[in-house]
């Protein structure tokens, strides 16, 4: 089928027939695409020349045996197969929740796996009937038009919105399992050159400098300090879990591990050389949705654990520093 640019449509087209089209495309077989769909072939067939129409411009080659895309129907299965899936998953999102309360909130992976989900289960216990989902990104959202209602981010006060809620700050402290610390103590920094230091490979662009060991080191006069090696990992939870495991030394956000080293999983061999951090974790509501009933008690929620934390981490209101800014 061939159409000239004088058929181009501008407007924008109906969707009804884009199921069809991914069918086709990913067997390259009208047959069994009409086979999985439970229509006829000329059903789908007609499904197909239709949207043909509506683009303009050919979307398959039909041979005797067999079809293939050409070039613009390769460009439509790219974005069809990637639109088609989140419809179908909001879809299911929609119809579960039909008449429940839930919240939606996005953070960043390691906030979620080690400060957030442990604490979870205390607040589903106490409302059951409000439905939790986390998307774990750091992507920035506008919350008025994402389909979340809060936002829990790490940073600067200068990088965050008005109205930002600061849950707290942060030190840098080196942890270990106490089993590492047990045959090797730990007694001056300078001891830490026997064990393997554990790090963020893409810690040092931008603000995360703030989260190296050299930041450490420069700090007790170590310049030219080098430890028996370097292990790096991505996520803080993974960096975490390997010195959870033994292998080496973190340098670990206090508020991320606070939990860890209450109850003794871990070490904090050098408590008096903490470092302070310039970052903190906000809490970002949405203003329409934090009118909801359910996110307001979340959001309380979350300010409870925040104080929790604060008292375990030992940090001392400033009068400089206030949970609100504007």
């Amino acid at each position: 089928m061939q159409h000239s640019q004088t058929h181009l449509r501008s407007r924008p087209i109906s969707a009804g027939h884009l199921r069809a089209f991914e069918a086709v495309a990913r067997h390259l077989n009208f047959r069994a695409a009409a086979e999985e769909m439970a229509l006829t072939q000329s059903a789908v067939s007609r499904q197909i020349q239709s949207l043909e129409e509506e683009v303009g411009v050919s979307l398959f080659l039909r041979h005797t045996r067999a079809v293939e895309l050409t070039s613009a129907g390769a460009q439509l299965l790219m974005a069809v197969s990637q639109s088609l899936p989140r419809i179908d998953g909001a879809v299911r999102q929609i119809r579960q929740s039909a008449g429940r309360r839930a919240v939606a909130l996005t953070t960043f992976a390691s906030f979620a796996s080690m400060w957030l989900i442990p604490r979870l289960e205390q607040f589903q216990r106490d409302n059951p009937d409000i439905d939790i989902r986390i998307d774990a990104t750091d992507t920035s959202l506008d919350l008025e038009l994402a389909d979340v209602d809060l936002a829990l981010r790490y940073g600067p006060a200068s990088n965050m919105p008005p109205r930002s809620v600061r849950l707290f700050g942060e030190q840098l402290t080196p942890v270990a399992s106490p089993w590492l610390l047990k045959a090797t103590p730990v007694k001056k920094p300078s001891d830490l050159a026997q064990f393997a230091l554990i790090e963020a490979g893409d810690a040092h662009p931008g603000h995360m400098e703030w989260l190296t060991w050299r930041r450490w080191f420069d700090a007790q006069q170590l310049t030219r300090f080098q430890p028996k090696r370097w292990l790096y990992f991505n996520y803080a939870y993974q960096m975490v879990q390997a010195a959870l495991t033994g292998q080496g030394v973190v340098l670990a956000r206090l508020p991320m591990v606070a939990e860890s080293l209450a109850n003794g999983d871990l070490i904090e061999p050098l408590p008096k050389l903490r470092i302070d951090s310039p970052l903190s974790y906000w809490l970002i509501k949405g203003e329409r949705s934090g009118q909801r009933p359910e996110v307001a008690g979340f959001c309380a929620w979350l300010e409870g654990q925040a104080r929790s934390t604060r008292q375990t981490i030992g940090e001392v209101p400033d009068p400089d520093t206030v949970d609100n800014i504007d």
